[in-house]
């Protein structure tokens, strides 16, 4: 009964909104985007809309920044910042507007940790959206959503969501200090599938596939090609295969990827699964760096012919407690933007 009702109350919401039920993530952005740029004022809407074929596009990061494309939420009254939120949770899942909602949430938690000689506002309101040329059914458009530890981009052609990467979040601090009493919950750790995942699959290795796995006993400072429009990946994959994994360990593998795939809204992680399949499992390696336990720095990357997951928490928080402070990403090896790959 519950469940009936709920399906009945979000089919309410989209009717209200003008949306049909079986409408595509697509076609919801296009719809939600069109509501966004008309409900702009002139200036705002030259600060949000941009050529699809600007180098802006492709230009992105997760670190603080003085300034970005776009037009940030803290520039919005309350209605185009509705406007906006419901655009880039048209593109997401459940799961994964929650999580990107609560990464902007803990810019206030920082704020508190650094203090008044902090460098940086740590403003939650932070975050900038940019549509990239006209939202339509039939000609290619683009979308971005980012600020500090936030960067999700989005391409659509022909009614069809068609790349979804680069898709960072991150977590500073990753997890709040349990006496914190603020924007977030004491104990909170945003990305804690994540993390806690990876450490539940290293560590249940024998020995053997232990010492495949971990190719370095450090762990880097900073994710691979941070900023940059393209992973540049090398030939050789280190790591263990998935196919040298016992069963278990296997599947524990396949939930670890899902958390990534499945932060954008269901046909898109639908598409990345049959892509992965279609690849096949056994061309997929697991790699780590660093401590196998947490409070020291630690890395890992999962990599297939068409994906590439990093995850890192090497730097310290705010208060100087090592390895709390969390960055990840999903990228496309295809192309990210829909680009292809020079």
């Amino acid at each position: 009964m519950k469940k009936t009702l709920s399906v009945i109350v979000c089919a309410l919401v989209l009717i209200s909104l003008g949306l049909k039920v079986g409408d595509t993530p697509a076609q919801q952005m296009q719809q939600f985007a069109d509501s966004f740029l008309e409900s702009l004022n002139e200036k705002q809407r030259g600060e949000a809309l941009m050529p699809y074929e600007s180098t802006e596009r492709s230009a992105w990061h997760f670190i603080p920044k003085p300034d970005r494309k776009g037009v940030p939420l803290g520039e919005m009254d309350e209605a185009q910042r509705t406007a906006a939120l419901r655009l880039v949770r048209a593109a997401l899942s459940e799961a994964g507007y929650d999580k990107t909602q609560r990464v902007m949430l803990i810019e206030g938690v920082v704020r508190d940790l650094e203090g008044e000689g902090r460098q940086w506002p740590r403003d939650p309101n932070l975050y900038y959206v940019t549509v990239f040329g006209k939202p339509s059914a039939t000609d290619v458009w683009g979308l971005s959503f980012e600020g500090h530890h936030v960067s999700l981009n989005f391409v659509c052609r022909d009614g069809v969501i068609v790349d979804s990467t680069p898709q960072f979040l991150g977590a500073h601090p990753g997890t709040i200090p349990s006496d914190y009493k603020g924007a977030l919950p004491g104990g909170t750790r945003i990305l804690h599938d994540e993390e806690e995942l990876g450490f539940q699959l290293v560590n249940a290795m024998d020995e053997k596939l232990k010492a495949k796995a971990i190719i370095d006993s450090q762990a880097p400072k900073e994710l691979r090609f941070a900023g940059e429009p393209q992973s540049k990946v090398e030939d050789k994959v280190e790591g263990v295969a998935y196919g040298e994994l016992p069963n278990d360990l296997q599947k524990r593998l396949q939930h670890l990827v899902s958390i990534y795939i499945d932060l954008v809204a269901d046909p898109i992680a639908k598409d990345r699964n049959v892509r992965i399949e279609k690849d096949g499992w056994d061309k997929v390696h697991f790699a780590w760096s660093g401590a196998t336990e947490p409070g020291i720095g630690h890395y890992y990357r999962i990599q297939g012919p068409s994906f590439l997951i990093e995850f890192v928490n090497s730097q310290p928080d705010a208060l100087g407690n090592p390895a709390n402070h969390v960055h990840c990403v999903f990228r496309d090896l295809t192309g990210d933007f829909d680009l292809p790959i020079r």
